[in-house]
């Protein structure tokens, strides 16, 4: 190789280590700006992320704001507000006049008015107690009496407190004006108050039986959707207001179920025949005694009270006349019921029940041999031998059994259960049956086979 040719393949090589050079530049900086826009891209959907968890926050609280807005602004939450603040108001109007009054005739005297006004107060808690508790009306109409008491003595003082401002540059007209707006708002504390405990004793009864009613309601949609779903319709289905809700459901239990009664089903009233032909069965079974022998007895033997003495009375038989009209529509998928013949007067049941069936069961039962109860081991004298098959049967046997059966069906086990016999036995027929189909090879086969 000569000087240039070696000069032109070092240039080609560094020709082509500075292009190797920049490719791996540039994919270093296309690899830098992939980082770059992906770290972008994630900043922005964490950006994102951020300013949505913020706008969901501020509607959440938005929300609970105005949740608690509409809870302060309802009327029974103003109304209790507006009372609590009316006592309020009417307690710091007249607590310092008494004050004044009192001190005024004596230091000494400073607890009264706050006994007097406390007392009132106390008294009216109490009402609210006793409406709590359900207590009598009369303990009421005592803590009331002693209300209208205390309060009319606070407002008796603030009425003389207000008139002996004449005293202090007062005319006598604006005197009595002052006296008379204090007696009136000690007054108006307890009023309120009690006006208040009034309206919540009504709104907690009317509630109460709203409540009660509600979960009635919710029950019966639970317990009986398809019923209540038809009833609705039928609601619908009629002009506004001229069907009730309790005489649609009536209407839909008797479609649904094929009883006018709510509440009884053919399922319950078979179950009903089916008990009360039990009880008729059970009652016919017990021996006749006589109300001598019915009698409790005591230690001796002999009756000690009679039944009228007893604390606990005989308990009445079952009438079926309270069980409701049947309908003679059988239950799909049961045991049909002939309840048609039940149809008459509830006497007809009970003839029914009262019927053969017992007297033919009891026949039945006296005419069955009873077998004979195995008091012990049967001795091997006893026991019935079973004839024992030499080998030689067993083998006429199973080629009898096996005749037909090509020799690829000829196993143990089906062996075993043509001739019923042991599986060890089973596998000596076997071996033995192949071996002479063996034998009684197909003469064109040999022919075949020896050309």
């Amino acid at each position: 190789m000569t000087f240039y040719e070696e000069r032109r393949a070092d240039q080609a090589a560094k020709a082509e280590q500075k292009r190797l050079d920049a490719r791996h530049d540039e994919q270093l900086r296309a690899d830098r700006q992939r980082e770059a826009d992906e770290r972008k891209a994630r900043l922005q959907d964490q950006a994102r992320a951020d300013r949505q968890a913020d706008r969901l926050d501020r509607q959440q609280r938005r929300r609970e704001r105005a949740e608690r807005r509409r809870e302060v602004l309802t009327p029974a939450e103003i109304y209790r507000r507006g009372t609590l603040a009316v006592v309020t108001a009417s307690g710091l109007a007249s607590l310092p006049a008494q004050i004044l009054h009192f001190v005024g005739i004596s230091p000494m005297l400073l607890p009264l008015p706050l006994a007097i006004e406390g007392l009132a107060w106390v008294m009216a808690a109490g009402v609210a107690y006793a409406d709590a508790r359900h207590l009598p009306a009369w303990v009421r109409w005592l803590l009331r009496s002693l209300i209208a008491g205390f309060a009319g003595f606070a407002a008796f003082i603030n009425y003389g407190y207000g008139l002996s401002l004449v005293h202090h540059g007062l005319s006598a007209d604006d005197a009595q004006t002052v006296g008379r707006g204090l007696a009136a708002v000690t007054l108006l504390g307890p009023i309120a108050f009690e006006i208040r405990q009034w309206v919540s004793t009504l709104a907690a009864s009317i509630e109460g039986a709203d409540a009660d009613r509600r979960e009635h309601a919710r029950r019966r949609r639970r317990h009986h959707r398809k019923v209540v779903r038809i009833a609705d319709r039928l609601i619908s289905a009629a002009p506004f207001g001229t069907l009730d809700r309790q005489t649609a459901f009536e209407r839909a239990w008797s479609i649904v179920r094929g009883c006018p009664e709510p509440g009884m089903t053919p399922k319950l009233y078979e179950r009903a025949a089916k008990s009360a032909q039990a009880m008729h069965k059970a009652r016919a079974e017990q021996p006749d005694r006589s109300p001598a022998e019915a009698a409790p007895k005591g230690p001796d033997g002999s009756a000690e009270q009679s039944m009228a003495d007893l604390d606990k009375s005989t308990p009445a038989p079952i009438d079926p006349s309270g069980l409701p009209e049947p309908v003679t529509e059988p239950l799909p998928d049961r045991p049909k019921v002939d309840l048609a013949k039940h149809t008459g007067a509830p006497a007809a049941l009970v003839e029914s029940i009262r019927s053969a069936p017992i007297e033919a069961a009891r026949t039945a039962a006296a005419e069955a041999p009873r077998p004979r109860r195995v008091t012990g081991k049967v001795p091997a004298a006893a026991r019935s031998k079973q004839p024992r098959r030499t080998p030689e049967q067993l083998l006429d046997e199973a080629r009898s059994a096996t005749a037909d059966w090509p020799i690829e069906k000829l196993s143990a086990e089906a062996i075993r259960k043509a001739v019923r016999t042991g599986p060890d036995k089973a596998r000596d027929l076997r071996d033995t049956l192949r071996a002479e189909r063996a034998d009684q090879v197909d003469p064109n086969r040999e022919e075949e086979v020896a050309a």
